[in-house]
C-alpha cells in the first residue's frame, strides 16, 4: 500500500481520495476549505493543516486545484511542495491548467531533483465518485509508468499521452470539444421541443444516433431526462460556468499560439462570458441553454442564481494560499 499526499479536496479531489482510501492506501490531504476537508475526513482521509504535513513521507503527491496560478503557488511557495517534499516523492498535477504552467512544473521539478507528471482527468464528479475517470498522463516514460500504477484505484482508464505537457494538451483539446458538444445538446434539445418532440423520446433517438455525445448523455439540459443533469436541480453546478470559461479560454489561447482557427470554441466562450456577465458564474455551465430558447429561459431553471466570482469555490478543490485566491 502507498502513502499519498493530496492538495485540493473539492468536488473532484474529495471522491478521488475516498477511492484511494477504500483501496487500502493512506491519504494525507490538505484544503483551506474546512467543509471540503471535513467531508474528506469522513471518508478516511487524514486531513492536515499544512502542505508540509500532507507531503511528508509520501510516495506520491497529487494536486487538484482550480487554476495555474494556484498550482504555481502550491508548488513554489516558501512552504510549498518543492520546499517540503522528499526528492524520492513522485509529483503529479491533475489540475486543468495552461501549457506554460505545466511546462514550468516539469522544468522546475527536474531542476530541483523531482520527477513530475501532468495527469489531468476526464469524467467529471460522477466519474470521480465511481472511480472511472480517464487519466491522460504526460512526462518522462518511467515517471508516467510509476504514476499510472498509483492512479489505478481512481481510474477506469489510464493513457500515457506522451512527453511533458502531453496530458494537459490532450485535456485542453478534450474539454474544448466537450463544450462545443454542450452547445449542440443545448440547441438540439430546444429545437426538438419547439418542433413538438417528446424530450425523453428525442434523447433516446440521439443516444443511438449520430448526435450522441458525452455532454448529451450526462449534461442534457432538460429536466427529467438524465439523472446527472444539472437541469434537474435548478442548474446548481456540477461544472461551474466560470470553470468552463477558464478551460475553453485555455484552448483559445493554444489555438492563437498555434495558428489553429477555433470558431466553434469562440462561440462557446462567448456564451460562458454571457453567463458570468449576468452573475451566473457559479451556476452550471449547461445553463447556456437559455441563450437558445425563444423566451430566454431554461428548462428546469427558476431564473435565479447567486452571483458568483470567477475563480471562487472551484469544483476541483481550493487549497491555494489565500493570497492567490479571489474572494
Amino acid at each position: 500500500m502507498a502513502t499519498y499526499g493530496w492538495i485540493g479536496l473539492g468536488n473532484m479531489g474529495g471522491p478521488m481520495t475516498a477511492n484511494l482510501v477504500q483501496a487500502g492506501h493512506t491519504v494525507r490531504g490538505f484544503d483551506l476549505d474546512a467543509g471540503a476537508a471535513s467531508a474528506a475526513a469522513a471518508h478516511g482521509v487524514q486531513t492536515v493543516g499544512t502542505i508540509a504535513e500532507a507531503v511528508a513521507g509520501a510516495d506520491v503527491v497529487f494536486t487538484m486545484l482550480p487554476k495555474g496560478e494556484h498550482v504555481r503557488a502550491v508548488f513554489g511557495g516558501e512552504d510549498g511542495i518543492w520546499a517540503t517534499a522528499e526528492k524520492t516523492t513522485l509529483l503529479a498535477d491533475s489540475s486543468t491548467v495552461d501549457i506554460e504552467t505545466s511546462q514550468h512544473c516539469h522544468d522546475e521539478s527536474a531542476a530541483r531533483g523531482f520527477r513530475f507528471v501532468d495527469a489531468p482527468v476526464s469524467g467529471g464528479i460522477s466519474g470521480a465518485a465511481a472511480g472511472t475517470l480517464a487519466f491522460m498522463v504526460g512526462g518522462e516514460e518511467s515517471a508516467v509508468a510509476d504514476a499510472s500504477a498509483l492512479i489505478e484505484p481512481m481510474a477506469g482508464k489510464v493513457i500515457a499521452a506522451g512527453g511533458p505537457t502531453a496530458g494537459i494538451a490532450a485535456k485542453i483539446c478534450n474539454n474544448m470539444m466537450l463544450f462545443i458538444d454542450l452547445m449542440a445538446a443545448s440547441e438540439g434539445s430546444q429545437l426538438a421541443e419547439q418542433l413538438g418532440l417528446d424530450p425523453k423520446v428525442f434523447w433516446e433517438i440521439v443516444s443511438v444516433s449520430s448526435g450522441h455525445s458525452w455532454a448529451q448523455q450526462t449534461w442534457y439540459p432538460v429536466p427529467g431526462v438524465v439523472d446527472s443533469a444539472a437541469a434537474n436541480r435548478n442548474y446548481d453546478a456540477t461544472f461551474r460556468a466560470d470553470l468552463a470559461h477558464k478551460d475553453i479560454s485555455l484552448a483559445l489561447d493554444a489555438g492563437e499560439k498555434t495558428g489553429v482557427r477555433l470558431e466553434a470554441a469562440q462561440l462557446a466562450h462567448r456564451r460562458f462570458e454571457q453567463l458570468i456577465g449576468e452573475g451566473y458564474a457559479d451556476k452550471d455551465c449547461s445553463l447556456i441553454v437559455k441563450y437558445t430558447s425563444p423566451d430566454g429561459g431554461a428548462p428546469g431553471w427558476d431564473g435565479t442564481g447567486t452571483a458568483g466570482t470567477e475563480g471562487s469555490s472551484e469544483t476541483t478543490g481550493d487549497a491555494a494560499p489565500a493570497e492567490t485566491r479571489k474572494a
